[in-house]
């Protein structure tokens, strides 16, 4: 492994062969260093391309699938986005640099209380993080321009496609948990609307009143 491996380039790199294009993510991949977003005993590992075990039975999104996620939904810098599943913060903190303001909500209170703390290390102020079911959104700072699911279930939650705005985008891994497609959809004015499977991928399950029990 070289030197570069273990710093936010050896990211990029691995973003790139995913097949990323978009600059202005690439540079955000760059500029936000995720061994500050992950476990201290985690982190020689945090500029390897794979999840990352925080807890609880989560673990991280792999690098590449969340700028994957990212590159998406389309984002160019005036969004209001919704983000279910905060993690420790590294993919809040790519979109805190992508759009306009981020809302993000965590249901498990102490990995929600380290990622405020990593997000606020890192100087990262727009951003209102939330914790609780996620599944239900967060209704009352909708409508939103996108919205980002980073837990699966078979169908999108239907309070997440309510809270997005027409002309909105979403991007969900669609699926038991463990298996499944990442699906990218459109909020049009008959509904919510499916555009194209991203990719495959495995991802923990999304709990809450609206997603599995927990």
């Amino acid at each position: 492994m070289t030197e570069a491996a273990h710093r936010p380039e050896g990211l990029v790199r691995a973003v790139r062969a995913a097949g990323i294009s978009d600059e202005r993510l690439l540079q955000a991949v760059r500029a936000t260093p995720r061994a500050a977003f992950v476990p201290t005993g985690h982190v020689t590992r945090a500029y390897h391309d794979v999840p990352i075990p925080i807890g609880h039975g989560q673990v991280t999104t792999q690098p590449s699938l969340s700028a994957i996620m990212l590159e998406s939904l389309d984002l160019s810098g005036d969004e209001h986005v919704l983000e279910i599943g905060t993690g420790l913060g590294f993919q809040t903190a790519l979109l805190a640099r992508l759009a306009a303001d981020v809302v993000t909500i965590e249901m498990w209170p102490d990995i929600a209380h380290q990622a405020r703390r990593n997000l606020a290390r890192q100087g990262i102020r727009n951003i209102e993080l939330r914790i609780g079911d996620g599944s239900g959104g967060v209704p009352d700072r909708a409508p939103y321009d996108a919205v980002i699911v980073s837990a699966a279930f078979p169908e999108v939650p239907a309070p997440l496609a309510e809270q997005l705005r027409c002309g909105g985008r979403l991007v969900q891994p669609v699926g038991p948990g463990g298996r499944e497609q990442v699906v990218s959809f459109v909020r049009t004015a008959t509904g919510l609307e499916r555009r194209r499977v991203l990719t495959p991928a495995h991802f923990v399950r999304l709990q809450g009143r609206y997603g599995f029990p927990s």
